[in-house]
């Protein structure tokens, strides 16, 4: 499978993103997908996952009900909107697939190259 993120940017604290990753392959829907984040100075940490399927979604803590993952299985897109955007949200957005939405990067298969997401002032 190969991932592509796109939609990083930057923008004003309390804005919004919606960030798109597309995949190629025929199982899209057979597996789930994530995004994770990189702040700078820190280790890439899990934001959000989305099962396979229908797909149950999970959060981080953090996100506060802030963020929401959606997947279009016929796309083969998944997606992030974030809404109400904190500095601390600064960082690189990866998304990745594997078999089940769990948190450690090292269970994921594939991962996309990033997106940068600045958030300031």
């Amino acid at each position: 499978v190969q991932l592509q993120a796109s939609g990083g940017g930057s923008v004003r604290p309390g804005g919004s993103l919606r960030l798109s990753c597309s995949a190629s392959g025929s199982t899209f829907s057979s597996y789930a997908l994530a995004w994770f984040r990189r702040a700078p100075g820190k280790d890439r940490e899990f934001v959000t996952g989305i099962g396979p399927g229908a797909g149950t979604t999970y959060y981080a803590a953090f996100v506060r009900g802030r963020f929401t993952i959606s997947r279009d299985n016929a796309k083969k897109i998944v997606y992030l909107l974030m809404t109400s955007l904190e500095p601390e949200d600064t960082a690189v957005y990866y998304c990745a697939t594997g078999p089940l939405v769990v948190v450690r990067p090292q269970e994921y298969d594939s991962w996309g190259q990033g997106t940068l997401v600045t958030v300031s002032s």
